[in-house]
């Protein structure tokens, strides 16, 4: 009797989590909560924001029409979500943030846009309205590092690219706390998208039928989810300071000319 008491618990211990585990919706990606306007792929929820987000591997993304971007948090009362960037990317893959907001409502704290190791002085200087040195403060290792800071990238032409300053590296950052105003404000690394969406306004997709409408990659994905593409952008980049690079470079010079001195 104990025998057969033992099986029946064992077997219900077994069935009974597998069981609620197909009845209860999943309300987490990992850490981050899941609520409206969201909803995870398998909810029988229909909600306009639904293809915003992709849970995949337990891991949470802002999905567009270029790639996955990992989000790192998602704030419901502020309403907007943090899409990370942990790392120097390099200028030759560069993503605007504002390429990834654009037809979005402007988050309350503008992202900006750290650029690393530009040369190009003339048009440094001729940018100078938008441009600034790094505060000291700024986010992350920058020591050894040349760095200038774009406050504010919704002032930025779309078809601002680093590579037009000759900028080797940079970084997508947002003010922690704070107003532009205060120069000397902390930096986290990351851009954030408000989705603080009023009810009142035309529908935010008219502008991805128009030939020059605001409508970024996220939004496109949203309203054309045909062209969403799901594969993880990787943004990450090895970077060495300048000094290292000079003294490397001047290195190889000498050994170059000791063995062109030595036939």
């Amino acid at each position: 009797m104990k025998v057969h008491l033992l099986q029946t618990l064992l077997t219900l211990n077994l069935f009974i989590p597998t069981y609620f585990s197909h009845q209860i919706p999943l309300t987490f990606c990992g850490k981050i909560p899941i609520q409206t306007p969201f909803s995870l792929q398998n909810s029988s929820q229909t909600l306009p924001l639904n293809q915003m987000v992709l849970c995949k591997s337990h891991k949470l993304y802002f999905r567009t029409s270029i790639g996955l971007f990992p989000i790192s948090s998602i704030d419901y009362k502020a309403k907007h979500l943090t899409i990370s960037h942990k790392s120097f990317s390099s200028s030759s893959r560069f993503i605007s943030p504002s390429n990834l907001s654009a037809g979005f409502p402007i988050p309350p704290i503008p992202n900006s846009l750290f650029l690393l190791n530009c040369s190009n002085e003339r048009k440094i200087r001729t940018s100078s309205t938008f441009l600034r040195n790094c505060p000291l403060g700024g986010e992350g290792n920058l020591r050894g590092f040349s760095c200038l800071v774009v406050d504010d990238v919704g002032k930025l032409d779309m078809r601002f690219h680093p590579g037009d300053l000759n900028c080797s590296h940079y970084r997508r950052v947002y003010r922690k706390h704070g107003l532009i105003e205060e120069k000397e404000d902390e930096f986290e690394l990351g851009t954030r998208i408000s989705f603080d969406v009023p009810g009142h306004v035309p529908n935010p997709c008219d502008e991805c039928e128009k030939a020059n409408g605001n409508c970024g990659v996220g939004l496109k994905c949203i309203c054309h989810p045909q062209e969403c593409r799901d594969k993880v952008i990787s943004m990450g980049a090895k970077m060495e300071p300048m000094g290292s690079k000079i003294l490397f470079s001047l290195l190889s010079s000498i050994v170059l000319m000791d063995l062109f001195m030595g036939y």
